[in-house]
């Protein structure tokens, strides 16, 4: 499989408006630091199940049943291995958000590999940091009918599904993308903030006009209750 280029910082990593390191952040690098790719292992398994569910929002609805979530996430540990040495020399990024990084090239990679270039080069978010693949509206539609669910004046999941996607098309972008990554991916409004290029007061304020507006269009759907 193609693998993420090595040698290069994260791009966006260089972001002046970037938050400094925190004290957490600074732990986890020290741990790392004495414990090397046994304490990677360890962090690795503790972001583990966010990481999963990025792949769940992000990968290809039409890679559904040909790409294994645990392969990837195999792959993505395999390459932060290889990298370890780097990003201590540079610590581009909480150890998490470079984790996001690295399963999204993965997820980026797969996209060219088995839907082609183009495909890849469409599923890239223009929000926030480059070369992120982005969560469209037919994957955030899937994850949204699920957490509804059919209901006696609601269709039924397929149709559901079908149309949140519809609705969904109708947020701006940058909504669509704060919605993934604080109600679909569970990242804290300090990690939505990094992943956007934002500071943290105006992600809170972006992920709350975009509530309003999800509710808004969800609203138009039959035997929907806020």
């Amino acid at each position: 499989m193609e693998q993420p280029a090595g040698g290069q910082p994260p791009p966006g990593s260089a972001n002046p408006g970037a938050a400094e390191e925190g004290p957490l952040d600074q732990e986890t690098t020290a741990r790392l630091r004495r414990g090397g790719q046994a304490a990677l292992a360890r962090e690795f398994l503790r972001h583990r199940h966010r990481l999963r569910r990025m792949i769940e929002v992000r990968l290809d609805r039409r890679l559904a049943g040909r790409v294994d979530p645990s392969e990837v996430l195999e792959q993505t540990f395999l390459e932060a291995a290889r990298q370890l040495d780097q990003y201590l020399a540079q610590a581009p990024m909480p150890l998490f958000l470079w984790l996001r990084y690295l399963t999204g090239q993965r997820i980026l990679a797969l996209h060219r590999q088995l839907l082609g270039p183009e495909a890849a080069s469409c599923s890239q978010t223009a929000a926030g940091r480059a070369g992120r693949p982005k969560a469209d509206s037919a994957s955030l539609s899937m994850h949204l009918a699920a957490q509804i669910g059919p209901g006696p004046s609601t269709p039924p999941n397929q149709q559901l599904s079908a149309r949140l996607a519809e609705l969904l098309d109708q947020l701006d972008p940058l909504d669509r993308e704060i919605l993934a990554l604080r109600h679909f991916e569970q990242l804290s409004n300090q990690e939505a903030a990094e992943e956007l290029g934002l500071s943290p007061a105006a992600a809170s304020h972006r992920y709350i006009h975009a509530l309003q507006k999800l509710r808004a269009v969800l609203k138009t759907l039959p035997g929907f209750q806020s």
